[in-house]
């Protein structure tokens, strides 16, 4: 068994009950990535988070981003489905990635309901969860992990 196998295999036992394939840490996304060329992570946030807050830096052809909500209203994006078709294929493993974990999970859900196998959430986001100081990047997450981006 690969280790890409490996580590999707221990992904499928994580988050019980859910409806989609599983969760990976970042750092085991971060793995994935780059063990597999077929491995994608799409990025739920915002344009404005990637611009304002930061992106992964991971390779191009492995990247795309689909809005689970819009900014500056917040509401969900009434075309995420649409635009995820028009980024990534139905048989890809697909890793989902959002701020701290909560939106990705509804996007992997849908994504999941709408004929995609593969869809996972990445567990504790690209910031994490707040400090008790009210800042993030310090409490678990992408950035935190030490994997690499990019920005703000």
């Amino acid at each position: 068994m690969s280790n890409a196998e490996t580590l999707l295999a221990a992904a499928r036992t994580r988050a019980p009950g859910q409806p989609y394939a599983g969760a990976v840490t970042p750092q085991e996304a971060w793995e994935l990535l780059q063990s597999e060329a077929r491995v994608r992570l799409v990025d739920v946030r915002t344009d404005a988070e990637r611009a304002w807050v930061g992106k992964v830096a991971i390779p191009a052809q492995q990247h795309c981003a689909v809005q689970w909500s819009v900014w500056p209203e917040g509401v969900p994006n009434p075309d995420f489905v649409q635009q995820l078709q028009a980024v990534a294929q139905k048989d890809e493993v697909l890793l989902f990635l959002c701020r701290s974990g909560v939106r990705s999970r509804h996007a992997a859900r849908v994504a999941t309901e709408n004929g995609y196998v593969h869809a996972f959430d990445i567990l504790e986001g690209f910031e994490g969860d707040k400090d008790a100081n009210g800042h993030r990047k310090t409490v678990g997450g992408w950035c935190k992990a030490g994997l690499p981006w990019m920005g703000a």
